[in-house]
């Protein structure tokens, strides 16, 4: 016995010297690995399921109090305070929810979704401190009260991500109720609520707000690109019911642009513009997952899961957590347990529940669409990331019928097994999912039984199992224009009014295709940009106001600030771009607003203008001071 141990670990020896692999531990270990994951999935998904539904209002078992259709954090109420329905998670937990609906219909889910959509529409019309819905500002708020009542409190506000994932989440469902034979229902109860969040995104995108940790005002790529998802696919939504998003038309090509400069030349995701973190965050694989489209390929533009760039960022997001204790030997190549971002400090830093099941199904998602084009392309950029799981991979494109892409395939898979390994390994044997589990000894801390960590669970392993969301349209959304413009267009609000639906929205027995739209919709919206030229001082700004909402009911306070971009000596030209629904009627005038905040208005009469109907998609009004 002695001998042949000592033959064994000779050999393996030798192995390690020549760098050589041994297909058959590989094979064992793999097999391990799976076996241990099919049985922790088949254990932990009714689990879950319950736990997530629990923590939904207002039948939830874990949320009373909370009001019908909201989504509660959690349920711990102290140490820490989890019990507010944030926006953001709120639209993740339910698009996961409208995914499972989506594949497998359920009254239940449908029922919870609905909800949902009731409550966004009360949530959008509550003034708060970010402000209300008359400029679209109070939809930023990033949390309520789980009653839907304003939260006061000192916060990280603006939250940009919530707007754009809540009208991804209710798209998803509106694009079932057209492909159903409902495109009236998706139209008079879910566009009214998309819009004015599209609008927002169309507003706002370029201004600096919290990322989704709630911790740096900066620009998010977490945020830039569920905004640039939701005009993509909001714009496709309006057509099919009928109607149109000029705005999300001109400015999702601007996004998709400013996306492209969170790269860093060190071969990964820059998450956030600070210059006191690295930047290595799982903000950038939530965005690959939440952004995965599996009709675009390996698209880098839109940082697919596969694209070499999302790898190779996979590859130095996971590696720059590797030195917690909970991951002591798990090299570079094995799964190891992740977090927000290393020099985290909240509950001193550890690997959360979500982060490593996010690893996870990125790589579960890659696996997904190379199967499907059948064929992997490894780059310059990705080799790194292949390396470490096929130290003898190099550059090229490999065909379905080599052993290379076999290879990779297999131990991509195991790769990815390995991560929900781990948190099956910290999960408590009742199934409970927290927020955080200790960075030393995996016990469970922070907020207890967090909704997002089971959307993350059911997530992650439905895309193991091949279930994937429908597209988004990024294959024909990943354009870039041929220079940067920080362009926005203000938006016009309004308070969306029903929220009841019909009964029995039941799948339809034979396809349904979407009603053609023919000439404009009659809620059609023109861009209209202003141009007034006018000569002003430095910390001086011009706004536009007027007779209308949308331009402040007269108050500059809430008029429409004018950008300066295009602004020289010779020509003092401020402009901005408002989207106004045809033939809307309006007096208005600018006012230059003085650093102290005193206001001076341009000389009477009110200038007049009236909005076309001819269908058209922008219009110019070019003024001069007076």
């Amino acid at each position: 016995m002695h001998l042949v141990s000592s033959l064994l670990v000779v050999g393996a020896a030798f192995q390690a010297v020549l760098g050589l692999p041994d297909p058959l531990h590989e094979k064992r270990h793999s097999d391990i690995i799976k076996r241990s994951v099919d049985s922790y999935i088949q254990t932990e998904t009714p689990i879950a399921q319950k736990n997530l539904l629990c923590n939904i209002g207002a039948s939830g078992c874990r949320a009373s109090g909370a009001a019908s259709g909201v989504v509660v954090a959690s349920p711990s109420k102290s140490s820490p305070d989890y019990w507010y329905t944030w926006t953001r998670d709120a639209a993740l937990v339910t698009k996961l929810i409208v995914d499972e609906f989506t594949n497998d219909y359920n009254t239940t889910l449908q029922n919870t979704i609905q909800a949902y959509a009731a409550a966004q529409v009360k949530l959008q019309g509550v003034s708060n401190p970010s402000g209300s819905l008359s400029n679209g500002a109070g939809l930023g708020e990033p949390k309520f009260m789980v009653d839907l009542q304003q939260f006061t409190g000192a916060w990280g506000r603006p939250q940009r991500d919530g707007p754009p994932l809540r009208a991804i989440a209710l798209i998803g469902y509106g694009k079932w109720l057209v492909s159903n034979g409902y495109a009236d229902t998706a139209k008079s109860i879910i566009w009214p609520i998309v819009k004015n969040d599209l609008a927002y995104t169309a507003q706002y995108w370029n201004n600096t707000g919290f990322d989704l940790w709630e911790e740096v005002n900066s620009s998010s790529f977490f945020t830039i690109a569920a905004s640039h998802r939701a005009l993509v696919e909001g714009s496709a939504f309006a057509r099919s019911v009928g109607s149109s998003c000029s705005a999300c038309d001109a400015i999702a090509p601007q996004i998709l642009c400013f996306q492209q400069s969170f790269w860093s030349n060190n071969g990964y995701i820059i998450s956030n513009f600070v210059n006191y973190r690295s930047g290595k965050d799982i903000n950038s694989v939530l965005t690959s997952i939440h952004n995965f489209d599996p009709a675009a390929g390996c698209d880098v533009n839109t940082f697919q899961p596969c694209s070499d760039r999302a790898l190779a960022n996979h590859k130095v997001v996971v590696d720059s957590m590797r030195f917690w204790g909970v991951n002591s030997g798990r090299t570079a190549g094995k799964a190891a347990a992740v977090g927000r971002y290393a020099e985290d400090v909240y509950y001193n830093g550890n690997p959360w529940y979500l982060a490593t099941l996010a690893a996870a199904e990125q790589l579960y998602d890659a696996v997904y669409v190379w199967k499907k084009q059948g064929s992997i392309t490894v780059t310059s950029t990705s080799l790194a990331f292949f390396k470490d799981l096929v130290p003898s991979v190099s550059t090229g494109t490999y065909s379905s019928s080599s052993s290379t892409y076999t290879a990779i395939i297999n131990a991509v898979t195991t790769y990815a097994d390995g991560f929900v390994d781990i948190v099956a390994q910290y999960t408590p044997s009742d199934g409970s999912l927290a927020e955080q589990f200790d960075k030393d000894t995996g016990a469970p801390l922070s907020a207890a039984h967090l909704t997002w960590s089971y959307a993350s669970f059911l997530s992650a392993t439905a895309r193991r199992a091949g279930i994937v969301p429908p597209s988004w349209g990024a294959a024909s959304a990943n354009s870039l224009p041929g220079s940067c413009a920080a362009s926005t267009v203000a938006g016009s609000y309004a308070t969306a009014t029903a929220t009841s639906f019909p009964a029995n929205l039941t799948p339809a027995s034979t396809t349904v295709t979407p009603p053609t739209q023919t000439g404009c919709a009659a809620d059609h919206e023109v861009l209209v940009t202003f141009n007034e030229k006018v000569t002003t001082s430095y910390g001086q700004t011009v706004k536009l106001v007027g007779s209308i909402a949308a331009l402040g009911n007269w108050a500059p306070e809430s008029g429409v600030s004018l950008s300066a971009n295009q602004y020289s000596s010779s020509n003092p030209l401020w402009s901005t771009t408002i989207a106004l629904p045809q033939g809307t009627s309006f007096k208005y005038k600018y006012v230059v607003v003085n650093s102290d905040g005193s206001v001076k208005w341009e000389n009477d009469p009110d200038r007049s203008y009236a909005v076309g109907t001819d269908c058209a998609s922008t219009a110019t009004l070019d003024d001069t001071w007076r």
